[in-house]
């Protein structure tokens, strides 16, 4: 399981959320005006998250706000859902598109699924960034909506948000930034100054961003934000019922009732951690992300996926079968991420990394050579359904095993 908190103050930090969590277990959100308190929370945890990525007042007027979310899947399926409904009072489209790179994240798939969205996915550019210019390529009348992320989850590079900007200003489109990895990490590496490119409300064209604070925010999980450059495109995020004879329904979430808790828990960390805290804690991962990235270039058998812009170091190899290492490294305790295209692994470095960041470094080395002393096709790991040369099967073939496989799990 990955664990964003780690270091002396672990136990300590998980005892005051706990704590807080507890306090609150009762409560429930959708009831605002019974439990005010714990709707305080989430709102604070809103403006607290939203000043770390632009002033309150944006460049165009408007005022940034949203609400809390189950996680950066809920995040993403709002913001979809509210762009869309955005684009069809603004631009009257009934049949609607979005388009994102290949390194989006899969919740675009599942919201194009749920909300009746054609989906294009372009391929990355060269050095696996979304490429403005393919994505440009597929914009039409129908385009409700681009995506960047910062970074993407697989091989943690930032998009060219300004480039996807300045796109979606000139069609008059929405432009969703998926922040989930980086909204507590990025703005603090800035500070401490690292090159980090423009990514948040401050460019213009941004429309909505997502943030969970249940990662480097180290709130409980279960926690995270969609945020809004101004309160016109966010009433589309809600769904009001008039004429139920319960009475009035207005949710602004996908769930109804929801656990306060987590709202308390998550003000709890924030407050507790604080700007200075944040900040700390993002000079021992990015340090360490460093030594990760120099002790990777230094084993000759493998490279580095582009350029990482956070703590999301991504790698594979032209020499040796990445799978099997991986199999090594899990059998070692070390559990990455299988990636493909290419066939690759990454490590999403967190406070837990900083005190042993030399012993993955000689796992990882010790791994690397005893797949190279024993070449062999795949055993395990990704082989059922990667196969042993690392090609993929037909995709249809790979739904049908994914879901026979969860429907043998319940």
């Amino acid at each position: 399981m990955l664990r964003y908190i780690g270091g002396n103050d672990s136990e300590r930090h998980f005892s005051l959320i706990n704590e807080a969590y507890s306090m609150f277990a009762h409560t429930n959100p959708l009831h605002q005006d019974v439990f005010q308190s714990v709707v305080r929370f989430e709102a604070e945890v809103v403006a607290m998250t939203a000043a770390l990525l632009g002033s309150k007042e944006t460049a165009s007027g408007g005022q940034i706000c949203g609400n809390m979310t189950s996680g950066g899947t809920e995040s993403i399926l709002l913001a979809v859902k509210t762009s869309r409904d955005y684009m069809r009072t603004k631009k009257g489209i009934r049949k609607p598109e979005m388009i994102i790179p290949e390194s989006a994240h899969s919740a675009y798939d599942k919201a194009a699924q749920y909300f009746n969205i054609k989906l294009w996915r372009v391929p990355v550019n060269k050095e696996f960034q979304a490429d403005v210019k393919a994505i440009r390529r597929f914009v039409n009348k129908n385009t409700i909506l681009i995506v960047g992320s910062a970074p993407g989850f697989p091989h943690g590079i930032i998009d060219p948000i300004e480039e996807l900007g300045e796109l979606a200003s000139s069609m008059g489109i929405c432009l969703h930034v998926d922040l989930c990895l980086g909204g507590f990490v990025l703005p603090f590496a800035r500070k401490l100054g690292y090159p980090i490119p423009p990514f948040d409300f401050s460019v213009e064209g941004v429309t909505s961003i997502s943030v969970d604070v249940h990662k480097y925010g180290l709130a409980p999980k279960g926690t995270s934000t969609v945020l809004y450059r101004n309160h016109e495109i966010r009433k589309h995020q809600f769904v009001a019922v008039t004429e139920w004879s319960g009475g009035l329904y207005i949710s602004p979430t996908i769930a109804g009732s929801r656990p306060g808790g987590l709202s308390a828990g998550a003000w709890a960390a924030m407050m507790s951690l604080g700007l200075e805290g944040y900040l700390q804690n993002t000079r021992e991962i990015m340090e360490v992300s460093k030594q990760i990235q120099k002790g990777i270039k230094e084993i000759p058998e493998l490279f580095i996926i582009g350029r990482p812009d956070m703590t999301i170091v991504a790698f594979g190899s032209n020499d040796l079968d990445i799978f099997e290492v991986n199999d090594i490294m899990s059998s070692n305790g070390w559990h990455l991420n299988a990636l493909q295209r290419p066939n690759s692994l990454h490590i999403c470095v967190t406070l837990q990394h900083v005190s042993v960041v030399e012993d993955f470094l000689r796992v990882l080395k010790e791994a690397v050579q005893t797949v190279k002393a024993n070449p062999g096709p795949v055993k395990g790991g990704m082989a059922p359904i990667y196969g042993a040369a690392g090609k993929m099967p037909d995709r249809g073939m790979v739904h049908d095993l994914l879901v026979d496989f969860m429907d043998s799990s319940c």
